[in-house]
Parts: structure tokens; C-alpha cells; sequence
């Protein structure tokens, strides 16, 4: 029993390290640590890490879940049909892809995707924490709700994270929650209240407030 306490001690300070030298890198550093980290298991299995797209200056942010499969392939976030669909979702409201910053929880992809688990998000998070750290946007959008309940630490219903306004980290970084583009391609008539949110985005990104 004492030593597997000790064994979980120096296991929670390697993590604690290494999240803090993750917390220097620069991007081209952190891109190389992502394309070269093997602290989950999934790096056994992915085709290829899903670092991050999009302008690095970004005013607006989106985190979605974990890369699928066209991701692992293209080693890129939400392409595909999901892909095409956000894109798009961003133009109505005069947004181009390139302008903002698209990364996931986890830049490697669950087999099947399934949800990720409890240490693979605790792997990938310092990954994320640098990006939005480095990116510094005026508002970050959550896609859909694994995101959401990871990024707010909350697990209530969409229904109710929906159409509100959060703050993220000690930075209070506002931050929105809509469906993810995948979830719209199987449930279209959510498309009505997606466009709700989106039009949201517009206007806090406009006026600086809903």
C-alpha cells in the first residue's frame, strides 16, 4: 500500500513537471511535442497527432473533442463532412476558417471514437492550455458537449449551457457553447438553434457582449 502511494506521488509530480516545461514551449516546440508525445496509449494506434489549424492572432477559438477519422487522417481538425459544415457555419456569419484557431481536447484519435478517457484528456490538456494560452482570444467556442463539460468542469445539459455566456481559466476567457458539427450531421433540426448560437458569436465578437 505505501508503495503504490509513493509510486502515484512521483507519478503526479512527473505530470506536474511536465506540464510545466509544456507551459514554456514556443509553437514550433509545442507542434513537435505534440507530433512526438507518447504519454496515453493512443499514439500506438493514431495515423497522425491533430495539432491545431488556423491564425495563430485568432480573436475567436474553437475546441471540439478529439480527432475522427478523416482528422487522423489528414492530420488536420474537423475535416470531412463535419468539417465542411463548420466551415460553412462560420461564413454565415462572415467568418473565413483561416482567421480563427480550430484544435481538439485531444490531438490523437480515440480508436472507433469513443469518449476519451479520464488520463488521456489529463495527457493532452497541457497541450491545450499552451495553445490558448499563445493564441490569447477574445472568445473561445466550445463544440459540443464533451468540450463543454470539459472546458467548463461542469456536466449539465446543453439545453443550459446553450446561449450563456462562461468564463474560462484565471484569464476569464469568455467562452460559448454550441453543438458539435458532427452531432448537426446526424440531428439536422438542431441546425435552427446552432445558427442561434452562431449568430451569438457575431454579436460577441461585434459588441463584446450577447
Amino acid at each position: 500500500m505505501v508503495g503504490s502511494i509513493k509510486i502515484k506521488k512521483m507519478s503526479e509530480q512527473s505530470s506536474h513537471a511536465r506540464a510545466e516545461q509544456i507551459a514554456m514551449l514556443s509553437w514550433d516546440a509545442l507542434r513537435a511535442e505534440v507530433v512526438g508525445c507518447r504519454a496515453c496509449s493512443l499514439y500506438k494506434t493514431r495515423t497522425n497527432a491533430v495539432f491545431g489549424v488556423g491564425d495563430l492572432n485568432a480573436k475567436l477559438m474553437l475546441i471540439g473533442e478529439a480527432p475522427g477519422a478523416n482528422e487522423d487522417k489528414q492530420g488536420e481538425p474537423f475535416v470531412g463532412r463535419a468539417g465542411q459544415l463548420l466551415t460553412n457555419m462560420l461564413r454565415a456569419i462572415g467568418l473565413d476558417r483561416a482567421n480563427v484557431y480550430i484544435a481538439n481536447i485531444l490531438k490523437s484519435r480515440p480508436p472507433n471514437n469513443r469518449v476519451p478517457s479520464l488520463d488521456e484528456v489529463k495527457a493532452c490538456t497541457p497541450f491545450l492550455l499552451r495553445q490558448i494560452c499563445l493564441i490569447k482570444p477574445q472568445l473561445m467556442l466550445a463544440l459540443g458537449r464533451v468540450a463543454a463539460h470539459f472546458l467548463l468542469s461542469t456536466h449539465a445539459s446543453m439545453a443550459s449551457l446553450r446561449g450563456n455566456l462562461f468564463h474560462y481559466g484565471v484569464s476569464k476567457i469568455p467562452l460559448l457553447v454550441t453543438y458539435h458539427p458532427a452531432y448537426l450531421l446526424r440531428a439536422p433540426k438542431e441546425k435552427r438553434k446552432a445558427w442561434q448560437d452562431m449568430q451569438c458569436i457575431k454579436k460577441y465578437l461585434t459588441q463584446g457582449k450577447l
